[in-house]
C-alpha cells in the first residue's frame, strides 16, 4: 500500500519513489531518488519542485515497485540484439547492441499495452538501428502493481514469443544488373552502380558481380542468371521497369526464369519496383527513382531481404501506408514517416 505523507512531516523516512526536477531546455531528472532518506535541508526543494507530499510504499508479496516492475517487462519483451538500461524514473529503456533491423511483433505488442497499467513504446517495426539507439521503453502507470499483472506479461511472451528484437545484417553477395542501351552504349554515364553499392555496403554487404546490358529481354536475362551463377545472393536489376516500348526488364525478369511475385507498388518514389525470386534467390526489380532520389522503396525493401526475409505480395502492398515520400529539403530517412 501507498502511505501520503505531508514533506514536512516526513524527515527519516525513506521516499518511495523517485522526485524529478524539470529546467526547461537545461535538465530534466531525478532530484530525488527511491531511498532516498528525508533530511530536513531537502524540504524546501520538494517544495520548490511543488511536492507538499511524498508517498512512503509498504508492499505487500503481490505488490511490485515501478522500478522493479519496469525491469521484468522489459526482460520479458526483449529479444536477441537488445540490452536494457537501468531503471530511472520508473522507465527502463531498450537498446540496440549491434546494427540491424528491429523486428516488433505488433500484435503481442498491442495485447501487452491492452492489460492495463503496462506501457511498453517502441519505435516503428523494420526500422534499421545502429548500435547503441534507444528502441523501446517501458514503464508502468502506478508507483507500484501487480505479480499478478507482470504474470499475465511474462505468460503472453512465452506464448506469443519475444515482442522486439535486433537481426543483425548478414554479409551478403549482390549481384548487380544495369540495363540501358545508352548506358551499355557509353552514350551516358552510369547512376546506378555507386548508388547501390554504397546502400549495400551501408548494411554490411558487397558487391559480387556487375554488369551493363542494353534493352534486349534474351540479354537481361542472361546476365540475371549469370549474377546467380556467380553467388550472388540477392540480385538487384537496374532501370528499364517502365511501360515505355524500349523498357523490356520486366520481360527479361521474366525469361530468367525468375518468378515475378509483384510487380508495382503503392510506393512513392519507386512505383515501378519489381520484386522476383530465382529460385532461392530474390530479385529485386530497381526503377529509374533510386538512380537520383536519396530515399526510395528499395531503401525500404532492402534491409528486409538482406535479413533473409521473404516477401510476398501482401507485404508490398502493406507498404502503402506511409509510402509517400515528401521529398524534404535534407533528407532525414529513416528518421521520417517514409515507409512507416
Amino acid at each position: 500500500m501507498l502511505k501520503k505523507i505531508k514533506v514536512t512531516e516526513a524527515v527519516g523516512m525513506v521516499l518511495g519513489h523517485d522526485v524529478t526536477k524539470v529546467i526547461p531546455g537545461q535538465f530534466k531528472g531525478p532530484a530525488f531518488r527511491r531511498g532516498h532518506i528525508i533530511h530536513t535541508e531537502d524540504i524546501p526543494e520538494f517544495l520548490n519542485l511543488g511536492k507538499e507530499h511524498i508517498y512512503i510504499m509498504e508492499l505487500s508479496e503481490e505488490e511490485v515497485h515501478e522500478e522493479e516492475a519496469a525491469v521484468r517487462i522489459a526482460s520479458a519483451i526483449g529479444g536477441s540484439g537488445l540490452e536494457f538500461s537501468l531503471p530511472k524514473e520508473g522507465r527502463v529503456n531498450l537498446i540496440a547492441r549491434y546494427e540491424g533491423l528491429l523486428k516488433i511483433n505488433t500484435a503481442t505488442l498491442k495485447e501487452i499495452n491492452s492489460l492495463g497499467e503496462i506501457l511498453v513504446a517502441t519505435l516503428h517495426n523494420n526500422t534499421v538501428c545502429q548500435t547503441g539507439r534507444t528502441v523501446a521503453g517501458t514503464k508502468i502507470v502506478p508507483l507500484y502493481t501487480t505479480e499478478t499483472r507482470l504474470n499475465d506479461v511474462e505468460n503472453i511472451c512465452r506464448k506469443s514469443g519475444k515482442v522486439i528484437e535486433i537481426q543483425p545484417f548478414p554479409q551478403k553477395k549482390v549481384g548487380l544488373v544495369i540495363t540501358g542501351s545508352e548506358v551499355f552504349k557509353g552514350l551516358i554515364r552510369d547512376k546506378f552502380g555507386e548508388v547501390i553499392r554504397k546502400k549495400c555496403e551501408a548494411l554490411g554487404s558487397k558487391i559480387n558481380h556487375q554488369a551493363i546490358v542494353p534493352d534486349d529481354s534474351d540479354i537481361i536475362a542472361q546476365a540475371i542468371q549469370g549474377a546467380k551463377a556467380a553467388g550472388s545472393e540477392i540480385i538487384v536489376v537496374c532501370g528499364g521497369l517502365s511501360i515505355d516500348p524500349d523498357d523490356v526488364t520486366v520481360d527479361g525478369v521474366r525469361k530468367s526464369g525468375a518468378r515475378v511475385i509483384s510487380y508495382g507498388a503503392p510506393v512513392m518514389p519507386g512505383a515501378m519496383f519489381l520484386y522476383a525470386t530465382l529460385e532461392d534467390v530474390p530479385v529485386l526489380g530497381t526503377p529509374a527513382a533510386a538512380s537520383h532520389n536519396p530515399t526510395t522503396i528499395f531503401d525500404l525493401v532492402l534491409p528486409r531481404v538482406l535479413c533473409g526475409e521473404r516477401l510476398g505480395r501482401d507485404d508490398i502492398i502493406e507498404l502503402g501506408h506511409g509510402g509517400l515520400c515528401l521529398n524534404c529539403t535534407g533528407c532525414s530517412f529513416p528518421v521520417c514517416p517514409f515507409g512507416k
